[in-house]
């Protein structure tokens, strides 16, 4: 559940018509100012510090900024994560037990921040275009405040579309997402951002 919790901090950028010589930072700020919601399927692997697979989960994540995200997971085990705008929920329904946080406690500076906060990006992380072996084209996040618990997050784009992810904790866990089925600007129900705990749920945190 652990890497389920730190995952709410890690949300997807995805597909942008952008200009062809652009770097990544750029991709991402131009990304933000023209995205208003997002709806994809995830794939995502956790290794840790020896390379060694920990986790491997896949589901749908959406998307409506500011401040309202969903993460469905559905395999190899069901779990929500919802952001109403003012809360977090975790809710893991094989325990029955749902996680709350305050959204601006939950988010911070953290990778979530680049995409449901504020456009203003640079107050909260350094941005770089980074060189990387491959065809992807890189920004490194770095985090200005070190109580967020991960020390970089790596955006990889292929031409106009954002396709990786990749979180790197202090633990030394990397958390790798890839995307597929994209639809940007979608048009998104309210409803599907609010959370009504299940009868008998035991409810912990604020």
């Amino acid at each position: 559940m652990k890497f389920l919790s730190s995952l709410l901090l890690t949300l997807p950028l995805l597909s942008q018509p952008l200009l062809a010589n652009a770097g990544g930072v750029d991709r991402l700020k131009t990304f933000l100012q023209k995205t208003s919601t997002l709806r994809a399927q995830f794939h995502q692997v956790v290794v840790d510090a020896q390379g060694k697979k920990v986790q491997e989960v896949s589901g749908s994540m959406q998307l409506l900024r500011p401040g309202k995200f969903r993460w469905d997971y559905n395999k190899p085990f069901q779990q929500e994560i919802v952001g109403d705008g003012v809360k977090v929920w975790l809710y893991d329904p094989e325990l029955n037990q749902i996680t709350v946080r305050a959204i601006s406690k939950a988010l911070g500076s953290s990778p979530a921040a680049l995409l449901s906060g504020s456009q203003d990006m640079e107050k909260s992380f350094v941005l770089k275009d980074q060189t990387r072996p491959g065809n992807l084209e890189w920004v490194l996040a770095t985090p200005k405040v070190e109580e967020t618990g991960f020390e970089r997050v790596l955006l990889g784009f292929n031409g106009d579309t954002l396709q990786a992810m990749e979180l790197h904790d202090s633990f030394g866990h990397t958390t790798q997402v890839s995307f597929s089925k994209l639809e940007l600007n979608p048009k998104l129900s309210p409803t599907t951002f609010r959370f009504t705990p299940p009868a008998g749920a035991d409810v912990v945190g604020e």
